[in-house]
């Protein structure tokens, strides 16, 4: 007899949504010289985030705040929002399975982008929901026709990635107001602003944009260099912000987390100085490339999307080639956009062997597409 699964389970694939560097090594036999595909911050969290997360190490026996009140004062103070429409949650993907599991269910119909940030989509397949893809424009996620496609599927729900994932690319804050504004009644908009703090000036909407459909997703994982900690939060209105206390994990982000998300919210200099670093790096990756005749797309967040010039097995063959040579670095799913590979700002030493691996790495795959 098989496992009692209920019928959506069953139906579903026992898989998840990337395969990690680790197994990528594990499979390898070896570690990766230089880790570029997470988009994590290798320039690493504040050493105030550190110190407060040694402290609580000491008291990792004790249960942390089930309701995050201290660093949701602090993040609703940070933004200039009241703390009751703040919510803390497993990073942002723990905090996307909350807004799945609030929103949609058997059947309910779901917009996102054809190629947009996948763990989105397997919540979204989790609750049994229908989803609705619509294709990039110009390589950015195309606000007018996400919004038009939930108009006409009465979707519950939209996402959408403001600075966007994979690609880099992004849209002003008119923009995404003008896109809030046109939803239909019935919608809410999850937006992931994961990026938010690397994306020029003009980018986001205040955080003092309140709107009855609006859920802003923010995350410690990027710029304040905690990924491995999980750890991020959503701005929304005070109705939904009480939702997500009905069906989050309430022991779900730990002591430790907590104390290190703190601290680093009270370390302005610290991510002054990771952004300075990110923009430089950047610099490095576009230039770079260039030199080897791959074309850099302009980038609001901390990695560089670069265009191969070919199709979407050119791509990963690139992925593959560096890989081999010890090199992690990602590529968008979906075409167009699988035409390219997207590599993480990281400190010299990294891009050091990237910039050393890139050449040879493409002259196995251009010798190889020769020879086919």
């Amino acid at each position: 007899m098989g496992l009692p699964l209920t019928p959506l389970a069953a139906r579903l694939p026992s898989s998840v949504p990337f395969v990690g560097p680790e197994a990528q090594e594990r499979a390898a036999g070896r570690p990766f010289r230089a880790r570029l595909g997470a988009n994590e911050s290798a320039f690493g969290p504040s050493h105030h985030a550190i110190d407060a997360m040694a402290r609580a190490a000491g008291e990792v026996w004790r249960y942390g705040d089930p309701e995050a009140f201290a660093l949701r004062a602090a993040i609703a103070a940070h933004h200039g929002v009241a703390v009751e429409r703040v919510a803390v949650g497993e990073g942002i993907d723990g905090l996307l399975q909350v807004v799945a599991r609030l929103f949609v269910g058997e059947g309910t119909p779901v917009v996102s982008s054809a190629g947009a940030y996948p763990t989105f989509n397997y919540h979204v397949a989790g609750f049994g929901g229908r989803l609705v893809l619509v294709p990039y424009r110009d390589d950015r996620e195309d606000l007018a026709a996400l919004v038009e496609a939930a108009g006409r599927e009465r979707a519950a729900l939209v996402y959408v990635a403001n600075p966007d994932n994979p690609m880099g690319t992004w849209h002003d804050a008119a923009a995404v107001e003008a896109a809030v504004a046109a939803l239909p009644e019935a919608t809410v908009l999850c937006l992931d602003e994961a990026y938010g703090e690397f994306a020029p000036e003009g980018t986001l909407p205040a955080a003092t944009l309140e709107h009855p459909r609006l859920v802003r997703l923010r995350t410690f994982s990027k710029a304040y260099g905690m990924a491995g900690a999980r750890i991020g939060y959503a701005i929304t209105t005070r109705e939904v912000a009480r939702a997500f206390n009905k069906v989050r994990n309430h022991f779900g982000v730990n002591r430790i987390a907590q104390e290190g998300a703190l601290a680093s919210l009270g370390d302005a200099g610290h991510l002054a100085r990771v952004r300075a670093e990110v923009e430089a790096a950047k610099a490095r990756i576009a230039a770079v490339a260039l030199g080897h005749g791959l074309a850099p797309l302009a980038s609001a967040t901390n990695f560089v999307t670069l265009d191969v010039g070919a199709d979407g097995a050119t791509a990963r063959a690139l992925v593959a080639a560096l890989a081999a040579r010890g090199v992690f670095v990602r590529m968008p799913f979906v075409p167009p956009q699988d035409r390219c590979i997207r590599v993480t700002a990281a400190p010299a030493e990294m891009l050091d062997v990237f910039e050393a691996e890139l050449g040879p790495s493409l002259d196995h795959v251009r010798a190889a597409r020769a020879a086919a």
